[in-house]
């Protein structure tokens, strides 16, 4: 007996400590506190299943508890026999009906959302000065990093997404390779990156990242997709409109010479004359997607994350030039010394890479 009751206690505990933990999300990725319409729309259709399931487990757990106190055979007797309701059209009536009620209230709205979302017409719709009245962005998922491409405005980056807040954002959805999935818990549900054909899907983004303690939203791989699966993610900033067409502008500029000298150094391994870095990595993002081997670096200096998981210092972004493999294992990046002739590159050229590349920048 005693046993049991701590059993109990210790399930009680449990239960208890599942609502507390529910409260621990983070606004920049739980989909519990949405920072977009379509999450928004999304977190509705959650509640209000939820609520549909607690009403059937009430419901149950009532009748379940009047079966077992009210006709117990301890209190009625061995004799008696109950009121037999087999073939009785009511409560067949009730219990098929209700069933069904629930179903249809659930489903209108999981069906019109569904359809809602799915609603790409007003993608391509321009202007009367032929700009595009929506943003659309080109989505290439790879072995393990993303890339985004703006077509309307001939620019791309990767690894961080830039949207403006307060209008539809369109997505063209593809993979490069395997099969991945692009998902961002905060603004929307996930659509999956297939290597054969393009899917297209919209988000809007309702709060400026600048607010939040990382200044990003974060975006994740939600598909199994090889050893790195779980490290296949990336960043979103948000701003507003204006910001956005400052952005834009800046990324459409030819990028600055360094002038310090150790990052000048640096370019000029980072170029065919050192360790022919260009010959997988843009440095301007002009140009159009799906072309480069590896990510672009335009922006490496404004990131959040060096390779998308490390915190962003020369230190870590050293160790990674080094031996990219031992942080993301499957990736396609070489090691530095399999560039420079079998041989170890020195401290000295590292810090000279690790400035030139910090130094890339287009907000600062």
């Amino acid at each position: 007996m005693i046993n049991g009751l701590k059993k109990w206690r210790l399930f009680t505990l449990m239960a208890a400590l599942i609502f507390f933990l529910a409260g621990c999300g983070r606004e920049e990725i739980s989909t519990l506190i949405p920072a977009g319409g379509v999450a928004q729309e999304q977190f509705n259709l959650l509640i209000l299943s939820s609520v549909v399931m607690l009403f059937v487990i009430i419901v149950v757990t009532i009748i379940f508890v009047l079966a077992i106190t009210k006709f117990r055979r301890s209190k009625l007797g061995d004799d008696l026999i109950p009121e037999q309701v087999e073939g009785s059209a009511k409560l067949e009536f009730l219990w098929t009906a209700i069933p069904i009620v629930l179903i249809i209230i659930i489903a209108i709205p999981t069906v019109y959302q569904t359809f809602d979302l799915a609603d790409t017409r007003t993608m391509d719709v321009a202007a009367e000065d032929g700009s595009m009245t929506n943003l659309t962005v080109n989505v290439v998922a790879k072995l393990y990093w993303w890339e985004f491409e703006y077509p309307e405005h001939g620019i791309v980056t990767s690894q961080e997404l830039v949207v403006p807040t307060n209008e539809r954002v369109y997505f063209n959805v593809v993979s490069a390779d395997v099969k991945h999935s692009f998902w961002i818990p905060s603004i929307g549900g996930k659509i999956d990156a297939n290597p054969e054909n393009t899917n297209t899907f919209y988000l809007t983004f309702d709060q400026e990242s600048s607010e939040l303690e990382d200044g990003v939203f974060y975006g994740k791989c939600a598909e199994l997709c090889g050893p790195s699966h779980a490290l296949m993610d990336f960043k979103v900033k948000t701003m507003n409109p204006d910001d956005f067409d400052q952005w834009v502008t800046a990324m459409k500029e030819e990028p600055a010479a360094p002038t310090d000298e150790l990052a000048t150094t640096g370019e000029q391994l980072f170029g065919q004359d050192g360790l022919g870095c260009i010959s997988c990595h843009a440095t301007s993002a002009v140009g159009k997607g799906n072309v480069a081997v590896g990510p672009n670096l335009a922006t490496f200096g404004d990131r959040n994350r060096v390779a998308g998981i490390l915190e962003h210092n020369e230190e870590n972004l050293k160790n990674w030039i080094k031996t990219p493999q031992t942080y993301k294992p499957g990736n396609l990046m070489p090691e530095v010394k399999e560039l420079n002739g079998g041989k170890e590159v020195s401290e000295q050229e590292l810090d000279a890479l690790a400035a030139y590349l910090m130094s890339l920048s287009v907000e600062k």
